[in-house]
């Protein structure tokens, strides 16, 4: 967005981030767990994603949103979110409660509503004057952000409401929030994921920002990541209650009643990894030799649960174009276009391509089963997901032969044609799938 003329401090920011509900889209790996808890990229889980981008940034006062399924999240953010004693930050969780005022609302009802809940946990900042700025992110997208820059052009624009913006192409339209912007990127109106494009035809993007961030995509949509002035933010909500959604009612409200807001370009890569699809999409994107998306870089790297693993051992096999992590045991198997996640046991003959093996919570001694923790020997996988602590028999085929794009069964699901063992299955051995 040009020099910058001004120097900004992560500090002068709070940050939220949204657990999200239910996460249908998701599921079955929501069956046991929040979408931010997901898994993800072998080492990391979704949630982390944006806390490390707010920690690159400077913003180390963080609260994460809860809601659904929230047991596995809380977990890994308390044990790795850790500040020492001198340390003015900390990543809280805010788990929905009832209080006196909300006795009988039980869960928050939109992402709007979930942050008007959170309002109290915000006063002592708001008082104090500390946080002039409230920055509100999901807690389900691939990116790499620094929130210094986008707080730097909504104070310069001495914006009241600023939304992270990207271009998107035609085909896309009807899964974002899509914006009409004037060449200085001041917000002219907003619709909510619009069904076709007779309402935004007039809204291409204009020729001032094709060369810097069009690459021919025609429409501005919204990232749903915004930045509010702290009392814009409570003036909205609190006078509002009836407002549940920030892209459904909150913005297209604020743009039309004059309030002074702005769309902050990003034009580097984004993805909503919100659907099996494109959750496996995204994974397997990290295991090309130049990857849109890159996990490496020392100057914003991205934090997880230290888990002081021994090194992945990898016995007589053939490995192309993949992601290995941390105390995985491989044996004279073939790999290729495949994330392998933590503790992964995989035997002799296995053959495994274009899948995500997300790996094992812990190590398995002597236990007894039948069919042991792992991949089993000469089993084959194919364009799927085997979610964590898994046992896979000898001999299995998981490759969806049929072609089916759509199945629930009790221990696995077919979704968009993708296969995905849900977690803690049993597949016993010679099974087909």
């Amino acid at each position: 967005m040009g020099e910058s003329k001004i120097h900004i401090s992560g500090r002068l920011a709070l940050s939220l981030i949204l657990g999200g509900g239910k996460g249908t889209r998701l599921y079955p790996l929501t069956k046991d767990r929040s979408k931010p808890a997901v898994p993800f990229g072998g080492n990391y889980r979704l949630i982390d994603i944006p806390i490390s981008n707010c920690i690159n940034s400077g913003i180390n006062r963080i609260f994460v949103m809860t809601q659904f399924n929230s047991a596995s999240l809380n977990r890994h953010i308390t044990q790795t979110y850790k500040f020492d004693i001198f340390h003015n930050g900390f990543v809280d969780i805010l788990a929905t409660e009832q209080t006196m005022d909300n006795a009988q609302s039980g869960f928050s009802q939109g992402t709007a509503d979930a942050v008007r809940r959170a309002l109290k946990h915000l006063n002592p900042f708001r008082e104090a004057k500390s946080a002039p700025y409230v920055l509100i992110l999901s807690g389900d997208q691939l990116y790499r952000m620094d929130f210094r820059k986008f707080l730097e052009h909504h104070i310069e624009n001495k914006a009241d409401i600023s939304i992270g913006i990207l271009p998107v192409p035609d085909e896309d339209v009807s899964r974002f929030g899509i914006l009409n912007v004037n060449e200085k990127c001041k917000i002219l109106d907003f619709i909510e994921k619009p069904k076709n494009e007779d309402a935004i035809k007039n809204w291409k993007i204009s020729k001032c920002f094709v060369d810097k961030a069009c690459k021919g995509k025609s429409y501005f949509g919204s990232m749903g990541i915004y930045i509010f002035n702290i009392d814009v933010l409570y003036d909205l909500l609190l006078t509002h209650p009836e407002m549940l959604d920030f892209g459904k009612e909150i913005i297209p409200y604020a743009i039309k009643n004059g309030y002074s807001c702005y769309g902050y370009i990003h034009d580097g890569y984004w993805e909503d990894i919100g659907t099996i699809k494109s959750f496996h999409s995204a994974n397997i994107e990290l295991t090309k030799e130049n990857p849109e998306f890159d996990l490496y870089s020392t100057g914003a790297p991205f934090f997880s649960h230290p888990r002081f693993l021994p090194p992945a051992r990898i016995v007589k096999s053939d490995i192309k174009s993949c992601l290995i992590s941390d105390g995985v045991f491989i044996e004279n198997a073939s790999i290729k276009n495949s994330v392998i996640g933590v503790r992964s046991y995989i035997r002799k003959n296995v053959v495994i391509e274009n899948s995500i093996i997300m790996g094992a919570d812990y190590y398995e001694h002597n236990s007894g089963n039948a069919i042991p923790m792992g991949i089993g020997e000469n089993t084959i996988i194919k364009n799927a997901i085997i979610d964590k602590n898994c046992r896979i028999g000898k001999n299995v085929k998981i490759v969806n032969e049929a072609g089916v794009l759509n199945k629930e069964e009790a221990n696995y699901s077919i979704v968009d044609g993708i296969i995905v063992v849900t977690k803690n299955s049993v597949i016993p051995d010679g099974t087909i799938i």
